[in-house]
C-alpha cells in the first residue's frame, strides 16, 4: 500500500504520535491531530539516532521567554502532522520545519507554537518531525533535506483531500530549519533521493518561503560569502526573512540570501532587529523583534496567501 495515495480515515493507522511510541518517549505529538509517515517502507540511508526518540532539554535551564521547551531528538522515523485552518480556512498551507542544529528539533517553540500561530490566520500547517541527529546541513548529510522534499510533495499531493490550494503551499524554517528551507526553495528540481512512489512525481517547490533566524548559510571563515551549495534562481520562491544583528548564528545568513534573491529578481522582504539573539520563536519577549509575527501576516497578505 502506497503512502501517498491514503485517504485521511486510513492515514490513522500509520499514527506515530499518541501510540506506539509513548512508552519510548516523554513527548507526543499533541492529541488530535493526523500524523503520517513520511516514508511507507522507511527513511532511505542508514540513521544516526542511538536509541528512542527522547527530550534532551534541561527542564532546569532550557527556557525561553520564562517557559521550558522541547528538544527531540533521535528521530530516525520522520512524520508530518497536519493542523487544519481555524474559522475560515484560506487554502494556504505552511509546511514547518523546527530548527535545532540538525541533532534536536525545538519541536514546539518552533513547531507546534507556529501552528497555534498560523491555523489562527486561516492557514493550514503541517509540522514536519524530521530526523535528527546528524541529518544536515546538505550536503555534509542529505536526510534532512529528503525528509523536507518528500514533506512537501505529500503536502501537496494531498490537497485536494486536505481542503488546501495546491498552489499555495509554503514553508517556514526557523536556524537549522531556515537552512531547510533554503535547500528547499534552490534545489527543488533535483530530488536528493530515489523516488518511492507517485508523491515522489509531484512538485516539492514551495509557493513561499519564510526563514526565521536562518543559519548556516554563509562561512565565516571566507568573508561570510554564501555557501556555494544554495544558488537562487529566478525560480526560487518569494521569501520572507528575519534576524537580529546580535544574533550569535551571524546576521550575514540573512543578508546573503537576501543579496542572493535580489541578485535574480525574487521578491524577498527582509526584517533586522539590532537585538533579539537567537531562538525566541514566537515567545514574547522585551526584545522588538518579538513583533515579527505580525511582520509577518502582512507579508502573507502583500502576496495573496491571506485576504487583507
Amino acid at each position: 500500500m502506497r503512502v501517498g495515495f491514503l485517504p485521511v480515515a486510513a492515514m490513522v493507522a500509520l499514527w506515530v504520535g499518541g501510540g506506539a511510541l509513548t512508552a519510548q518517549t516523554p513527548w507526543t505529538m499533541p492529541a488530535g491531530q493526523a500524523t503520517m509517515k513520511l516514508w511507507p517502507g522507511g527513511a532511505p540511508g542508514a540513521s544516526a539516532a542511538v536509541g528512542p526518540e527522547k527530550d534532551i532539554a534541561d527542564p532546569k535551564t532550557a527556557m525561553t521567554a520564562g517557559k521550558p521547551l522541547v528538544r527531540l531528538t533521535n528521530v530516525s522515523e520522520p512524520s508530518l502532522t497536519l493542523y487544519a485552518a481555524k474559522g475560515t480556512n484560506s487554502g494556504a498551507a505552511v509546511v514547518v520545519f523546527p530548527g535545532g542544529s540538525y541533532e534536536f528539533l525545538a519541536i514546539d517553540l518552533e513547531g507546534t507554537e507556529t501552528c497555534d500561530w498560523l491555523t489562527a490566520q486561516g492557514v493550514n500547517c503541517v509540522l514536519v518531525k524530521y530526523r535528527v541527529p546528524g541529518s544536515g546541513p546538505y550536503p555534509k548529510s542529505s536526510a534532512a533535506l529528503q525528509d523536507a522534499q518528500r514533506a512537501v510533495s505529500l503536502v501537496r499531493q494531498h490537497a485536494v483531500e486536505w481542503k488546501l490550494d495546491p498552489q499555495k503551499i509554503g514553508v517556514i524554517g526557523y536556524s537549522a530549519g531556515g537552512n531547510l528551507v533554503a535547500f528547499l526553495s534552490t534545489k527543488f528540481e533535483q530530488r536528493v533521493y530515489s523516488a518511492v512512489d507517485a508523491a515522489d512525481e509531484v512538485s516539492c517547490r514551495p509557493d513561499f518561503a519564510m526563514m526565521i533566524y536562518p543559519a548556516y548559510l554563509v562561512d565565516p571563515n571566507n568573508g561570510f560569502a554564501m555557501t556555494m551549495d544554495v544558488v537562487p534562481t529566478a525560480q526560487t520562491p518569494p521569501a520572507f526573512i528575519v534576524q537580529s544583528e546580535n544574533d550569535p548564528l551571524h546576521v550575514e545568513n540573512a543578508t546573503a540570501y537576501f543579496l542572493a534573491l535580489k541578485n535574480v529578481k525574487v521578491p524577498v522582504e527582509m526584517h533586522l532587529f539590532a537585538k533579539g539573539g537567537h531562538g525566541y520563536g514566537l515567545r514574547k519577549t522585551a526584545q522588538p523583534v518579538t513583533d515579527w509575527p505580525e511582520l509577518a501576516n502582512v507579508w502573507l497578505q502583500s502576496i495573496g496567501v491571506l485576504k487583507k
